[in-house]
């Protein structure tokens, strides 16, 4: 995806607050910016593998919801959408396991719908590629649309110059014709008024030794390019 996905990792943006330093900055067409962060708490997960006791393992696990909705309070709180023109008003935190998400929506079931609320996006390593997929996407459908345009321009330049391409043939061809009408204008002119005189010198003795050769006139004329109704108004303009 690479192609179609452009980003920089831990770039430092001013904020109201201070400088903020956001995991990525995925950049999307139209010069839109998507951030995401991924300093996820997991401490209190991995106590909750570690635990010796069922106990010991739901204090764990309600820790983890707890310091997940904490860093979707403070993730918020940044509003890192307001640091940038074009983004949308929403930010990714990124979990690198979907345990992890599962484990903190079974102890606080509504954590996914109060942080779309205040404009977090909870990600897991699929949710994200998927995201991603449709950012690439959207880069995709953006290059067809600026080719498509950029296509359309040079055929507009390519008809253009045709026409005008035409037109030059057109002329040359009328300057044959000019030409060939010339040149039959003088062999008549020739037959008419000098082929006569000269064949009385036969008519004397006075014989050469090659007959004269006959001149003869040209029938054929230049053809001429016909372009149609519509390509003669786009010629004109």
């Amino acid at each position: 995806m690479s192609e179609y996905c452009d980003f920089s990792e831990q770039a430092t943006v001013a904020g109201v607050t201070g400088a903020m330093r956001p995991d990525l900055i995925v950049r999307m067409p139209e010069g839109r910016e998507l951030v995401v962060d991924a300093k996820t708490p997991l401490d209190a997960y991995l106590d909750a593998i570690d635990a010796t006791s069922d106990e010991a393992r739901a204090a764990a696990l309600s820790r983890h919801a707890q310091q997940l909705e904490a860093r979707v309070r403070e993730l918020a709180s940044k509003a890192y959408w307001s640091q940038f023109k074009k983004s949308p008003e929403f930010a990714v935190l990124f979990l690198p396991g979907d345990q992890f998400l599962s484990a903190a929506l079974t102890e606080r079931p509504e954590l996914l719908e109060n942080a779309m609320r205040q404009g977090i996006v909870l990600a897991t390593p699929a949710t994200l590629i998927a995201l991603f997929k449709a950012v690439a996407y959207g880069w995709r459908q953006s290059a067809v649309a600026e080719n498509a345009a950029r296509i359309l321009e040079l055929g507009q330049e390519l008809h253009r110059r045709l026409g005008s391409f035409v037109g030059h043939v057109n002329r040359v061809g009328q300057r044959l014709d000019a030409a060939v009408e010339a040149h039959n204008n003088a062999v008549g002119s020739l037959e008419r008024q000098v082929m006569p005189q000269a064949r009385r010198f036969t008519e004397l003795g006075a014989i050469s030794t090659e007959p004269l050769p006959e001149l003869a006139a040209i029938d054929r004329l230049a053809r001429s390019v016909n372009l149609h109704p519509d390509d003669q108004a786009a010629k004109s303009e």
